[in-house]
């Protein structure tokens, strides 16, 4: 099994940025093969963000504007997302997302494609 620990949440400005990591602690003999990042606002669904899969292949979020940028260090075992010019909307706990299968070629961004969660890191960004 996948364990997952994010970091990298705060408290920003209007247009600052952030990097958000998540660690896979534990590891199966297998790595997992599609990753993604989620965020959830208090009486809201929650939003996929953004996905990467074992062949580089990402899905972002139409909402996001190119804003924000998934990444993957295999070496490090870490999953990144890169947070720019953020806005007062994108404040939410952010969570990352693993599976062992590949991305569903559809649906890559539902968290109804994934097995494994993190706690969760905040993001707050104030106007």
């Amino acid at each position: 099994q996948a364990q997952l620990a994010e970091s990298g949440g705060g408290s920003v400005q209007d247009g600052g940025s952030l990097r958000l990591s998540c660690k896979i602690v534990e590891v199966a003999f297998l790595q997992p093969n599609c990753m993604a990042w989620f965020r959830l606002v208090p009486g809201k669904e929650r939003e996929g963000v953004a996905s990467l899969d074992y062949d580089g292949s990402t899905n972002y979020a139409d909402s996001l504007e190119g804003r924000f940028t998934i990444s993957r260090d295999n070496a490090e075992n870490t999953l990144y997302l890169q947070l720019n010019n953020l806005r007062p909307e994108d404040s939410a706990m952010y969570s990352c997302a693993a599976r062992y299968n590949t991305c569903p070629r559809s649906g890559s961004l539902s968290s109804g494609a994934f097995d494994y969660w993190g706690q969760g890191t905040r993001v707050t960004v104030s106007s």
